[in-house]
């Protein structure tokens, strides 16, 4: 069993920075990707970034430049800094952990207000 515990999100002006962080928990090993999507009312998930177990990162077009993803390997957490955000930025973040299969946190709600 494996437990992802998300944290950071909230309501912020657009230009504002916040910081998501998830913990997972339970029954890890050989963690390969972490990593986070996000949902918008009305639309599809999407891979906002991912970090593997070596550092190299993927982000989508849409953030490159304002988001940094990293992970601390020791305390199998990931964190999302989220800088210069804008109102399309809105939306729920999940985060994910791939191991021997995907792991999906609960989502946290990041608004940002113009």
């Amino acid at each position: 069993q494996v437990q992802l515990v998300e944290s950071g999100g909230g309501l912020v002006q657009a230009g504002g920075s916040l910081r998501l962080s998830c913990a997972a928990s339970g029954s890890i090993f050989n963690i390969n990707v972490m990593g986070w999507f996000r949902q918008a009312p009305g639309k599809q998930r999407e891979l906002v970034a991912s970090i593997y177990s070596r550092g190299s990162t993927n982000y989508a077009d849409s953030v490159k430049g304002r988001f940094t993803i990293s992970r601390d390997n020791a305390k199998n957490t990931v964190y999302l800094q989220m800088n210069s955000l804008k109102p399309e930025d809105t939306a729920v973040y999940y985060c994910y952990v791939n191991m021997n299969r995907d792991y999906w946190g609960q989502g946290t709600q990041v608004t940002v207000s113009s």
